[in-house]
């Protein structure tokens, strides 16, 4: 294991490692952490800050919100539909250094309201491209109700998902944060897409 991934988990008082795929079938994709590199590089773009307020698609134990809230004061909101890793987020909050800033919430993703107050959604691939597809109608939904800056994050997206949200006409393709020169070989996955509603 990556001496980094133990040493964030420690200064932020969480409990994330490790990989689960105990309910994970063709619709929802196992548990796996984003690599702390990976949200170092996000929190380093200047694209999300202390106004803003992140929605973590697939959350797991909360990492994504753990992280960006300590490291841009942002406000985060993590969903999870997974009841036993859902209680791993839940018992991070109470520890967690920036608990305060991260709520949790147990639900399908695709049945969930965006809040009015969220301007930026994260995904590191949770689930198959139809749930997708439900998610960004609510997304969207928001969007109308509340027309904001809205930026969504695809970490480590498959061809499936790119095809898909380019061709998605409420969607604009509007940044790339490059995370390659991070790990070995030349795997071109190693990437945040980022997309804004429009």
């Amino acid at each position: 294991m990556d001496q980094n991934e133990i040493q964030w988990d420690k200064l932020l008082k969480i409990k994330t490692t490790g990989r689960d795929d105990s309910h994970s079938d063709q619709y929802r994709f196992p548990y796996e952490p984003t690599p702390y590199c990976v949200l170092e590089r996000l929190a380093n773009s200047g694209l999300i800050g202390k106004k803003n307020t992140v929605l973590d698609y697939g959350t797991g134990k909360g990492r994504v919100c753990f992280y960006l809230s300590y490291q841009t004061r942002c406000q985060s909101v993590g969903i999870e539909y997974d009841e036993r890793i859902f209680a791993g987020a839940r018992e991070n909050q109470e520890h967690a250094v920036s608990g305060g800033r991260a709520s949790f919430v147990k639900t399908n993703a695709e049945t969930y309201a965006v809040p009015e107050n969220v301007d930026r959604c994260y995904f590191f691939n949770p689930f198959s491209v139809e749930i997708l597809q439900k998610v960004l109608a609510r997304i969207y939904d928001s969007f109308y109700d509340n027309p904001r800056e809205m930026l969504l994050f695809f970490y480590y997206p498959s061809d499936e998902y790119i095809s898909y949200l380019m061709t998605e006409e409420q969607l604009l393709f509007s940044d790339e944060i490059d995370c390659m020169d991070l790990f070995e070989g030349e795997n071109r996955r190693e990437r945040i897409l980022v997309f804004e509603v429009v």
